[in-house]
């Protein structure tokens, strides 16, 4: 269902400019409909007559994704840019701006929360599920390129010394990259233990 909202103002070009400002959004993602164009007063005689308009979201995912997460971004009082892609059955999400780190959070749990919750609201009504992927000047791949170092580095040492190593506690997200990164090595395994939020990954000589 369309998300839109109805707003009063002096004139048509007002009551549209308050309507915006409550959906987060430019003009260019919505349709306009002017339910009252409004009136001035007859020589004091009648009061004025206020202007309404009906301001409705486009049936657009991208614009969905990018208003919700602007409200957020605004709750938390973040000043940033957000860039929305589409490719295939995945939206992408970019923000960037100054001071922006308090968005990704401890370990990436602030920005996956971010995440999952995007995805839950887009996909309430939806029929195709969309997957969404929220990041921060770029955070994700560096945090990949990092663990997946990490991983390469701490198999290394297994292989050598014949001795499990456990790391240190990661979201699903990260534990991800590093059974992926060392799925192909023949000598060794990785597992996952522990419970949430603190579950690990052991990475150890195949048995």
């Amino acid at each position: 269902m369309a998300m839109f909202v109805e707003k009063l103002g002096k004139t048509v070009d007002e009551a549209v400019e308050a309507a915006l400002e409550e959906l987060n959004t430019d003009i260019e993602n919505v349709t306009v409909e002017v339910i009252d164009e409004g009136s001035k007063g007859v020589l004091g005689i009648f009061k004025n007559k206020e202007a309404k308009v009906r301001v409705t979201l486009k049936d657009d995912i991208k614009v969905e994704v990018g208003t919700f997460i602007g409200n957020i971004l605004d709750k938390m009082d973040v000043d940033a840019t957000v860039s929305v892609t589409e490719k295939e059955d995945c939206i992408n999400v970019d923000i960037s701006g100054e001071n922006v780190g308090i968005l990704i959070g401890r370990r990436g749990e602030t920005l996956d929360a971010i995440q999952y919750i995007t995805s839950l609201v887009v996909n309430k009504d939806n029929d195709d599920f969309k997957r969404i992927i929220v990041d921060v000047e770029n955070y994700r791949q560096k945090r990949e390129e990092t663990l997946i170092a990490l991983a390469y580095r701490m198999a290394n040492k297994v292989e050598k010394y014949k001795k499990s190593i456990t790391l240190e506690p990661m979201t699903p997200y990260e534990r991800r990259i590093i059974h992926s990164a060392l799925q192909e090595r023949f000598t060794i395994e990785t597992i996952s233990i522990g419970e949430e939020p603190n579950r690990k990954v052991v990475i150890r000589i195949k048995k």
